[in-house]
C-alpha cells in the first residue's frame, strides 16, 4: 500500500479532542488573470494560541489538496499559496496527538500521513508558493521547504527544525530538503547545532539570506507582496536565483555532505556525549540520504520517527517542555489568590555588588518603577549605577530598547548610602554576604524605616529564611525570593516561605516573578532549597570519590552518560570554589554526612587556587601543578561506572528525601527547578524520570517518583 492509498482514519481516531488546523481556502484570480488557490492555515483561536498539525488537521489539509490535484490536472487553476492566521504558519506537529501514539503502528501512520501529505504538496502539478507570515517551526517549516516557492515577512520570528532536540527528527523531508536548498552546512546548522543552543531560531531575514526564502516582504502588504511575487514567477516575469542550492548527485557536493555530517556529530558529542539518541538519528538518516532520493529519504524518517516515538529521550522532552515549561510553570503549585498581591511601585535593593546590581537592573526593566540600592559608601553605589547604566546602553545600542526607553530606565535608577531610601518602597531585596549575621542586621535596618506594608525579600541560596526573620515586628512580610547567576538568563525564581509569611506576602512575590518573566515555584524554607541541595550533592559525592583517591579525568567525565550541560569540575569552577565550600558548609550542617566537606576543597581556597583545571604546552586539560602539591588523596579510587551509580543513587535519595520533607509539592517541581534553574537537560525530562529509568528510585527509595 502506498501512502496515496494508505487509509489514515484510524490515527485520526487516537485523537478525537484535537484543536484541528483548518485548511480554508479561496480561489483568487491573480492580475494577469492567472488562478490561484489561497490556503490559510487556521485553529480558529485568538493570535496567542499557535496552528499545530495533528492528523486530523493532516488529513483535511490532504482532502483539499487531493481536490486541488485533480483540479490542477483539469486545468483549471494555476497555482496554490499556503500561509497561516496572524503570526503564525504552523508551530509544528500536535506534540499532544505524537505522545499518545503508544503502538509502532500508529507511530508509523502518523509519520507516513505527514509524509503523504506533504508529498501532494510537492507534486500538486502546478507552481506551489507558502507565504510565511509568522512562526514555522518543525513541521511548518516542513510545510513551506515542499513548496515549489517560499516568501518570508521581515517579521516572521522563530522558524527552524527543533526536532532533534525534542527527541526526534525533521521526519516530513526537512532533513532532506533544506540542506540541498541552503547548502549541508548551514542545513546541518539549522538541523543540529541550532537545536543544541538554546533552541536558537531564524528570523525572517535570516532565513531569506540563507536562501530558505525567495523573497522578503515587510509585514503591512505581505499578503498582497506575496501574491505579486507568486503573479510574476508564474507569468516568467521573475526568475528564481537560489545561488545556495546544491544538488548532491555531484561528488564533491556529496563529500561537502559528509563533511557537515562529521563536523556536526563532533558539535553533538561534545553536547551530549551520546546520551540523546535523537541527533545521532538524524545525522544518520542525512548520510543514509546523500545522492539519494527524496521517496528514498522518506521510508528512512518514517523508520526514524517510528523508532524514536518510543524513546525515553521523547517522552523525557515532551513531559519536561509541554507538562512542565508550558504548562505547570504557568500554574505554580501552592502559588495563592493573585488578588491578595500588593502593588509595587517602588523597589529597594540592599547591596550594590554585581547580583544586586543584576536584580536592579532586571526590576527596572521589568516593572517601569523607581529602584534604590544602598550601599556602606559611595563609590560602590557609583559602581553598581554604572554596571547598570552600562546594560541599559547595551541594550539600546542593540535595538533592545528605544533611546526614550533608555533614558526612562536610568533615570529611575538611584542609589544611597542610608537606608532611609527604602521608605517609600513596597518591596525591599537584599543580596548581601552570604553570612546570617550579616542579613540580620540587614533586615533589622530596612524594617526600621520602612512601612508595615512593605514586603523584605532574601535573594539567600542557603541560609535559613525563618532564623533571618526570627527578631523581626512583622515576619509575616518575609519571603525568600531566590534567583539564580545570570539574573538576565536562567528563567527559574524559587519562592520560599517561612511559618510565618502570609498568603498576601506570597501572593505579591509570586505576582512579581510573573512579571519578572520568572518561572516561580514555591519551596518551603529549608536549607539550599532545590536547585542548590540537588547540584551539590551532585557535586559533593564527585569531589569525595576525587578525594579517595579516584582520577581526575575519570572524576570529571564520569557522569558524561547523563549528558549534563557541563561537567562537575567545569561547574565547580564557575560557582567559585569558595561559595561552593560555604554552601557545602551550609548544607553539611543542615543535613549531615551526606554533603561531606572537602578538606582538598579548602586547601586550594586557602592556596588561592581558584580551578582544578589548567591548559598545559599542548592546550590539553590538566590538573593544575600547584593544586596538586596542597592536596593529599586516599587509596579508594572509583571506576567511572562505580562513580555515576553512585550519584544517580545519590540524586535519587536526595530528591526523595526533598520531596519527603515537603520543600516542594510534587517530583514535577524538582524537574522544573532543574531545568529552568541549571539548565538540567530536558532529554532527561529533568531528572526524576532519568532516575526511574536507570533504576536508582527504585534501588535507593524502594519505589519510582512517577508511577
Amino acid at each position: 500500500m502506498t501512502q496515496d492509498t494508505q487509509d489514515f482514519s484510524a490515527v485520526a481516531e487516537l485523537k478525537k479532542d484535537e484543536i484541528v488546523t483548518h485548511s480554508l481556502s479561496q480561489e483568487l484570480t491573480l492580475p494577469s488573470g492567472k488562478k490561484l488557490v489561497l490556503i490559510t492555515l487556521d485553529n480558529g483561536l485568538d493570535h496567542k494560541r499557535p496552528t499545530t498539525l495533528g492528523p486530523n488537521s493532516l488529513l483535511e489539509l490532504r482532502a483539499l489538496l487531493t481536490e486541488l490535484k485533480q483540479r490542477a490536472a483539469e486545468g483549471q487553476i494555476d497555482a496554490v499559496a499556503v500561509t497561516g492566521k496572524p503570526y503564525f504558519l504552523i508551530a509544528g506537529a500536535d506534540l499532544s496527538s505524537v505522545t499518545e501514539l503508544q503502538r509502532a503502528e500508529d507511530a508509523r501512520a502518523m509519520a507516513s500521513l505527514g509524509h503523504a501529505t506533504y508529498d501532494l504538496l510537492a507534486d500538486l502539478g502546478v507552481p506551489t508558493f507558502c507565504f510565511i507570515n509568522g512562526l514555522a517551526l518543525g513541521g511548518g517549516m516542513e510545510i513551506a521547504l515542499a513548496c515549489t516557492y517560499r516568501t518570508v515577512s521581515t517579521t516572521a520570528g522563530a522558524l527552524g527544525l527543533p526536532e532533534s532536540f525534542l527527541g526526534l527528527i525533521p521526519g516530513w523531508a526537512g532533513i532532506y530538503r533544506l540542506p540541498r536548498l541552503i547548502g549541508p552546512e548551514e542545513g546541518l546548522r539549522v538541523i543540529i547545532q541550532n537545536p543544541w543552543n538554546n533552541n536558537r531560531t531564524l528570523s525572517g531575514p535570516q532565513a531569506y539570506k540563507l536562501g530558505a526564502a525567495d523573497a522578503l516582504y515587510e509585514p503591512a502588504d505581505f499578503l498582497e507582496q506575496s501574491l505579486g511575487f507568486a503573479d510574476e514567477v508564474l507569468t516568467g516575469q521573475r526568475t528564481v536565483q537560489r545561488p545556495n542550492a546544491v544538488d548532491d548527485a555531484d561528488p564533491q557536493v556529496a563529500a561537502r555532505f559528509h563533511a557537515a555530517a562529521d563536523e556536526a556529530e563532533k558539535f553533538v558529542d561534545a553536547k551530549v556525549h551520546g546520551a540523546a539518541p535523537a541527533p545521532y538519528k538524524a545525522l544518520e538518516v542525512f548520510r543514509a540520504g546523500i545522492g539519494k532520493s527524496q521517496k528514498h529519504s522518506a521510508q528512512l524518517e518514517i523508520e526514524a520517527l517510528t523508532e524514536l516515538m518510543a524513546t525515553h529521550q521523547f517522552h523525557n522532552t515532551i513531559y519536561a517542555f509541554l507538562d512542565l515549561v508550558q504548562r505547570r510553570s504557568k500554574r505554580p503549585a501552592g502559588a495563592p489568590d493573585r488578588k491578595l498581591a500588593k502593588p509595587v511601585t517602588k523597589v529597594g535593593v540592599v547591596g550594590a555588588g554585581l547580583m544586586a546590581s543584576q536584580l536592579a537592573l532586571l526590576f527596572v526593566r521589568r516593572l517601569n518603577v523607581p529602584v534604590v540600592l544602598t550601599d556602606l559608601d559611595q563609590s560602590r553605589i557609583d559602581k553598581g549605577l554604572g554596571y547598570i547604566h552600562g546594560e541599559i546602553d547595551k541594550l539600546g545600542a542593540k535595538g533592545r530598547m528605544s533611546a526614550d526607553a533608555v533614558n526612562r530606565a536610568k533615570a529611575l535608577v538611584s542609589g544611597s548610602v542610608t537606608k532611609d531610601a527604602f521608605a517609600d518602597a513596597d518591596f525591599v531585596i537584599e543580596a548581601v554576604f552570604e553570612e546570617l549575621s550579616v542579613k540580620k542586621q540587614v533586615f533589622a535596618e530596612v524594617e526600621a524605616v520602612v512601612s508595615p506594608e512593605c514586603i523584605l525579600a532574601t535573594n539567600t541560596s542557603s541560609l535559613s529564611v525563618t532564623e533571618m526573620g526570627r527578631d523581626l515586628k512583622h515576619p509575616e512580610r518575609l519571603v525568600g525570593f531566590h534567583f539564580f547567576n545570570p539574573v538576565a538568563v536562567m528563567p527559574l525564581l524559587e519562592i520560599a516561605a517561612t511559618e510565618w509569611t502570609d498568603e498576601a506576602t506570597l501572593s505579591t512575590a509570586f505576582v512579581l516573578g510573573k512579571s519578572l518573566r520568572k518561572t516561580c515555584v514555591r519551596t518551603t524554607d529549608s536549607a539550599a532549597f532545590v536547585v542548590n541541595r540537588v547540584l551539590l550533592r551532585l557535586m559533593s559525592e564527585v569531589q569525595a570519590a576525587y578525594d579517595e583517591g579516584t582520577d581526575a579525568q575519570t572524576a570529571d567525565s564520569a557522569l558524561q552518560p547523563m549528558g549534563l550541560p557541563m561537567s562537575p569540575f567545569t561547574l565547580l569552577a564557575m560557582v567559585g570554589l569558595p561559595v561552593a565550600q560555604h554552601v557545602n558548609e551550609s548544607l553539611h550542617a543542615a543535613f549531615g554526612e551526606r554533603f561531606k566537606v572537602s578538606g582538598n576543597l579548602q586547601a586550594l581556597i586557602d592556596a588561592k587556587i581558584t580551578a582544578l583545571w589548567v591548559k598545559d604546552e599542548q592546550g590539553n586539560q590538566v590538573i593544575d601543578p600547584k593544586a596538586l602539591q596542597v592536596m593529599s588523596f586516599g587509596d579508594q579510587p572509583s571506576t567511572a561506572e562505580q562513580l555515576l551509580t553512585r550519584v544517580q543513587d545519590a540524586l535519587a535519595e536526595e530528591i526523595g528525601l526533598l520531596l519527603e520533607e515537603g520543600v516542594v509539592a510534587a517530583p514535577q517541581d524538582v524537574d522544573l527547578c532543574m531545568i529552568t534553574g541549571a539548565g538540567w537537560p530536558m532529554h532527561l525530562g529533568g531528572i526524576t524520570p532519568y532516575l526511574d529509568q536507570i533504576g536508582a528510585s527504585q534501588r535507593v527509595n524502594g519505589k519510582k517518583f512517577h508511577a
